[in-house]
């Protein structure tokens, strides 16, 4: 399995291999003109320190992207341990993600969904073409979490969570 060039690779292939690596679980959020925007998304990442950019990578064939860009502005929803459902709900196409989720106006007045352990409010920073997706860059003008929340993980195609252990110190 080891020896499989990216060529020989076919996309379940390159699905089950990427993953085996962690990632946690966002939902971008803006403000619309019909009403509040959002979408699941794990492509999330810090970017830069200086300035403060953080990346996520929507797929071409979104619906809900473009909207969000024509906002200029967006939240990043770090989504906690016991939040799958709020993932699973802004994953479906459609309109209805907002329906039975909790949400306020965050910095910027896009929807910090409640119960989320951190939020960062963005302004667009840029775009560039990424293949079949889109690798959008932010800059974050505001920013919190809530430490007493874990985080939501999704690994190996299913959620999961952390089990806490004693906090560790990097050396």
């Amino acid at each position: 399995m080891f020896d499989l060039s990216a060529s020989e690779a076919t996309g379940g292939t390159v699905r089950e291999v990427l993953g085996h690596f962690a990632t946690g679980v966002t939902v971008i959020t803006a403000g619309g003109p019909a009403g509040p925007l959002g979408f699941t998304c794990q492509s999330f990442v810090s970017l830069s320190l200086d300035p403060l950019l953080v990346s996520f990578s929507p797929a071409r064939t979104s619906r809900t992207w473009p909207l969000i860009r024509t906002a200029g502005t967006f939240g990043v929803n770090v989504l906690a341990a016991g939040q799958a459902d709020v993932s699973a709900a802004f994953a479906r196409p459609g309109q209805g993600r907002f329906h039975g989720v909790g949400w306020s106006p965050g910095p910027g007045g896009a929807p910090r969904l409640d119960g989320v352990c951190a939020f960062l409010s963005c302004e667009l920073w840029n775009e560039y073409d990424a293949g079949d997706h889109t690798l959008v860059v932010g800059r974050v003008v505001a920013l919190g979490a809530d430490p007493a929340r874990e985080p939501l993980v999704f690994h190996r195609g299913r959620y999961r969570e952390l089990v806490p252990g004693p906090p560790s110190h990097p050396r």
